[in-house]
């Protein structure tokens, strides 16, 4: 079994008629995966499943477009792949929650960061399949935008840091299955006394 992160991007988890994390736990037990548990209400899970990572996204991107009446994208990470992301954070100075990661499914183009516009003192850098966000100051008054990350979600390095963790401790603990009875101990034997 593979412990996985799933990431949604582009949906309102808050609010009425919007996707609750109850929802998308549901989901993620009724397509089997074990050991479901969200984190913060913007759609994250983690879970553990045999299937591969193509399997287990178009499982959660059918279950969403049904839900929502959309498509939803879905960024599926594994336990290691998070924490190579958080490893290879190449603003590892700034602070974790104005650094962010944007998760691709493909590798970025080498000139993928060409066609950013709006930059004033933010800082990128390419990934593996991702894209590395320093928003200095903060992304409040940020213009920012990043063509190349349209179809990407991004996270910040607190949460790559407690998804990695998550992940790391599903991947360590066997998936809980269903408890036996106890066995009885067997009868005390009486003892002849002499």
């Amino acid at each position: 079994m593979t412990a996985y992160a799933a990431l949604l991007r582009a949906i309102n988890v808050g609010g009425t008629g919007k996707l609750p994390m109850s929802e998308l736990q549901a989901m993620c037990e009724a397509e089997g995966y074990a050991g479901v548990r969200t984190y913060i209400a913007s759609g994250n899970v983690v879970f553990q499943t045999a299937l591969g990572e193509a399997q287990v996204k178009a499982a959660l991107e059918r279950r969403l477009h049904e839900y929502a009446g959309k498509p939803v994208r879905v960024l599926v990470r594994t336990a290691a792949e998070l924490a190579r992301i958080l490893a290879a954070n190449p603003f590892p100075d700034q602070a974790p929650n104005r650094t962010v990661a944007i998760l691709l499914d493909d590798v970025p183009s080498p000139d993928a960061l060409v066609t950013v516009v709006h930059q004033r003192n933010e800082r990128l850098a390419l990934g593996e399949r991702e894209i590395y966000v320093d928003y200095g100051a903060g992304m409040a008054d940020s213009r920012l935008r990043i063509p190349a990350g349209d179809i990407g979600t991004g996270r910040n390095m607190n949460t790559i840091a407690r998804l990695a963790a998550m992940t790391a401790a599903l991947g360590m603990d066997p998936p809980a299955a269903p408890s036996a009875p106890a066995a009885r101990p067997p009868p005390a034997r009486a003892r002849r006394s002499r």
